[in-house]
């Protein structure tokens, strides 16, 4: 599993692993140096020693010659009888330490005899410790030097990233005339990371501008026979038709118009939602009015109860064409899945809502409903499974948000807000 620590941490803490790695091998090699060192030397000396004593003054019948530090003690003289505490010891170099006394003793049986050389160690065993007490020091301060170099060297090393991090997260990348990062940045990773991050966002460019060139000239070209359409049904209402003409002719029009504002709506989303001054702002109530007035009549026609309900004002102003097929888009999926009872419009401050008394929907699928050509599992009609998605696509250009949910007594309730996400 992959790290989530920061980068930079993580270049600190291998540092300093590999410092710890190496001044502590370092520092364990010295000591056992020392150790290796004290002991060969030591016991050669002491062996030569004992065998001066031994030769030169024990077979001669005469007292051991040695120094203050240095005794003599031997298993068959009862003048030199060995101590208990070096009874036990092995033959050869051993090194005994009682409380704060230390001895070398060094051990050789001859003839069925044991006999010992010891030497007090006070002063060398200070000294051993001191550069033990060096030689810790110096791996500590190794470490806290690594600890600070690291961080230096971290941030030296982060800095071209988080400079490039900085540069995608503050500028608008998707803005035609956005300069290239690449060559801001020398021919390293980093800047191969930012060539490859100009060139995954011209693909993404170019792919964006051929989408809303292709929205805007299929939806250009489409209002043309739509006009013709919608001409030729207003000179057909003046013919004398029956109803059953007329009805067809009702259900034409009625479409052409759909097709005519699902043409300005996405001629509305190729635009820059920025560039407010593109078309002009309606207020909820408005838009709500507007789409009563159409739908109440297909919902009677069908025998369901249309309830419009208002729970607060709202002073807000709204792009009319995406409002409005947002609106018309849930009205409509209502007016499909809703067999009995009625559907309600409630509309409050900063938003609105769609009710209905219909099947439901499955709360594993209300997140994938707003998926293209995804259609519930009650799905009916032709339709194709593109209006929430059309609906879901809106709310994000627009900063708005839609949720959906199932109704305690029976049905769903998409709920629209309309105010921008922080």
């Amino acid at each position: 599993m992959a790290s989530k620590q920061p980068f930079a941490r993580r270049i600190l803490i291998a540092f300093v692993l590999m410092t710890v790695v190496v001044s502590g091998l370092f520092s364990l090699s010295i000591v056992a140096v020392v150790h290796f060192i004290e002991e060969h030397l030591v016991s050669e000396e002491m062996d030569r020693e004992l065998n001066q004593v031994l030769h030169d003054d024990v077979e001669q019948g005469r007292a051991p010659r040695l120094d203050a530090s240095t005794r003599f003690f031997a298993s068959n003289q009862p003048q030199q009888a060995i101590p208990e505490q070096f009874a036990q010891l092995g033959e050869g170099f051993n090194e005994v330490v009682e409380g704060d006394r230390a001895f070398y003793v060094y051990s050789r049986e001859l003839n069925g005899s044991t006999y010992l050389l010891v030497q007090e160690q006070h002063e060398f065993e200070a000294r051993e410790q001191v550069l033990f007490n060096v030689v810790l020091a110096g791996f500590l301060l190794t470490v806290i030097g690594a600890w600070g170099l690291g961080l230096v060297m971290a941030r030296k090393v982060m800095a071209p990233i988080s400079r490039l991090a900085q540069q995608v997260r503050h500028r608008d990348q998707l803005h035609p005339l956005a300069p290239p990062l690449a060559p801001q940045y020398p021919e390293d990773e980093v800047g191969q990371l930012a060539d490859a991050f100009d060139s995954t966002l011209g693909q993404v460019r170019q792919s964006l501008e051929r989408e809303r060139l292709f929205t805007s000239d299929v939806s250009h070209e489409l209002r043309t026979p739509l006009m013709v359409i919608a001409t030729s049904c207003e000179l057909l209402t003046e013919n004398n038709l029956d109803a059953r003409g007329r009805e067809q002719l009702e259900r034409i029009s009625r479409a052409s118009q759909e097709m005519q504002e699902l043409v300005q709506t996405f001629l509305q989303l190729a635009r820059d939602k920025t560039n407010k001054s593109a078309f002009a702002e309606s207020s909820l109530g408005s838009i709500a009015a507007d789409q009563i007035g159409r739908w109440a009549p297909l919902f009677e026609e069908k025998g369901l109860a249309f309830q419009f309900i208002e729970e607060g004002m709202d002073s807000g102003l709204y792009n009319p064409t995406l409002l409005s097929t947002v609106m018309a888009n849930l009205l409509r999926n209502a007016l499909h899945y809703t067999d009995h009872g009625g559907v309600r419009l409630v509309v409050r401050s900063g938003g609105f809502r769609v009710e209905d008394s219909g099947l439901g929907i499955p709360a594993d699928q209300h997140e994938h409903i707003f998926q293209s050509f995804v259609r519930g599992q009650h799905s009916r009609g032709e339709g194709l499974g593109l209006g929430l998605s059309l609906v879901k696509r809106i709310c994000i250009n627009q900063g708005w948000r839609i949720a959906v949910s199932n109704l305690e007594v029976g049905g769903t309730s998409f709920d629209v807000s309309l105010q921008p996400d922080n």
